[in-house]
């Protein structure tokens, strides 16, 4: 049942991690390339003619399938046991990119395609997926300009003339991608894939483990990316909260944000913050990452959010998190299986009972072998959710998805129709009248109105399926 649940988004989706290990294990083989098995890598050099210590081709792989499992294994969270070598899950899921990076190095419009296909396969209408396109040229321009404290207007002055032609060109890097995506998903066509029919946008991910010279230019690019191409919704900050280069920098971080949110604020931002627990850092780390998130960089929504009892002030913050509506991006799996949180201890609950808007999400569902569906069924099963909540958090991903246009909704606790359309039965958009009037103007409304059909489609037919088994008992029992 959970699988066919409509699902209004997955907001918290890194590209890179969303792919399975099988598939880029395949994109290996056809590349060419080898493998290091002892090490668990994709190696990103073509394979030489004969034999090499070490190296194996992909494309042997198949003729060998207790090596290819250990390949799965070593590039995703699949039977992960912790070992002298491989201590930890918080170690293992973040090694795993750099394992399979270069089997998806020409192959990001196959990524996509993946991506929004399982997205269509567990009902999701919308994805927001992290990308970064044109990232090392970027990172570059910091090595045209020593920052200098809090110099940000300085070094903003110092890159700008470069930033036009990185746009363009991520512009192009998207185009392309998007291209192989349609192509391989045959959209347009009598045989499309449903994962044509989902929505996609992106979210350009900044990379916080860079000395900041190199963070800052990221920050100020993605802004000019969001500025020029409606895809691109909004930016991120990745990469392990607590390398000591990232919790170093936090609040420089938060502060190049912030500057750059009182020159663009129409920027829409969502930020990592809290993907911490107790002894991963030390007590003071856990104090302030969400706060300086929202106070300071202006996040509207936080991904992960995990110490936020460790915060200063927890109560006061989930508070001001509730009456600002800043949204926490949750991922049950993600959190298990790197910080060892789940169940009782995760603070899914207490946003809850806080009036935190909370929405499901993936977090890197080819790596943590899982997707959606399975994120609400443990949803449901660890915090005895009844459907009305499963509703509401599938509406959620919606609401406060990064889509430009008004709400569908004119209040949210609980949800309520805008009046233009609170009379208007669910189903195809009206032809006319002022709840057309309405969608015709926001894309958001227009998607949350499909949703809200497929919905009344979902429960109608749970509804004639109850009732059909219970006319079916009562006649085995005449």
């Amino acid at each position: 049942m959970l699988r066919a649940l409509p699902k209004g988004a997955d907001l918290h989706n890194h590209l890179a991690g969303a792919v399975y290990a099988e598939n880029m294990l395949d994109w290996a083989a056809r590349d060419g390339l080898c493998v290091a098995p002892a090490q668990g890598r994709i190696l990103a050099d073509k394979c030489a003619p004969g034999p090499e210590s070490g190296r194996v081709p992909a494309a042997d792989l198949a003729a060998h399938p207790d090596l290819r499992a250990d390949m799965i294994d070593a590039l995703s969270m699949r039977d992960y046991v912790p070992t002298p070598a491989d201590r930890s899950g918080h170690d293992h899921f973040f090694a795993t990119f750099a394992r399979f990076g270069p089997a998806q190095a020409a192959h990001d419009g196959d990524m996509l395609a993946e991506a929004a296909a399982r997205a269509a396969e567990d009902h999701v209408l919308y994805l927001e997926l992290m990308i970064s396109p044109q990232l090392g040229p970027v990172a570059d321009l910091g090595s045209r300009f020593v920052l200098q404290g809090d110099g940000f207007a300085d070094a903003d002055r110092a890159i700008a003339p470069a930033l036009p032609a990185l746009v363009a060109a991520a512009r192009h890097q998207a185009d392309a991608m998007e291209s192989r995506m349609r192509a391989v998903l045959q959209c347009g066509t009598q045989a499309a894939h449903p994962g044509c029919g989902v929505t996609v946008r992106y979210l350009y991910q900044t990379i916080r483990t860079m000395p900041p010279a190199m963070v800052f230019p990221q920050l100020d690019f993605g802004y000019a990316l969001v500025k020029a191409d409606p895809r691109f919704v909004g930016i991120n900050i990745v990469a392990p909260e607590d390398d000591a280069v990232a919790m170093r920098d936090y609040g420089l971080h938060m502060r190049m944000f912030g500057w750059l949110a009182r020159r663009d604020p129409q920027v829409r931002l969502s930020l990592h913050a809290g993907e911490l627990a107790p002894g991963l850092v030390p007590p003071e780390g856990l104090r302030f990452h969400i706060r300086q998130a929202v106070e300071i960089a202006g996040a509207r929504r936080i991904g992960h959010g995990v110490d936020i009892l460790h915060e200063d002030d927890p109560d006061g913050l989930m508070a001001e998190m509730a009456r600002r509506r800043v949204m926490v991006e949750i991922n049950l799996t993600s959190n298990d299986v790197i910080l060892g949180v789940a169940g009782a201890a995760h603070p899914f609950n207490a946003y809850r009972a806080a009036g935190v808007p909370v929405a499901l999400s993936t977090d890197d569902e080819g790596v943590s072998r899982i997707d959606l569906t399975h994120e609400y069924a443990r949803a449901a099963a660890t915090y005895q959710l009844d459907y009305a909540a499963l509703r509401d958090l599938s509406r959620s991903g919606l609401e406060y998805a990064f889509l430009p246009g008004d709400s569908l909704w004119a209040r949210t606790r609980p949800f309520r129709m805008v009046a233009a359309c609170a009379a208007t039965p669910s189903g195809p958009v009206p032809a006319g009248g002022a709840c057309h009037d309405f969608l015709a103007h926001s894309q958001k409304a227009r998607l949350q109105w499909t949703l809200e059909a497929r919905l009344h489609a979902f429960e109608t037919g749970m509804i004639r399926q109850a009732a059909l088994m219970d006319d079916h008992a009562q006649s085995a029992g005449q």
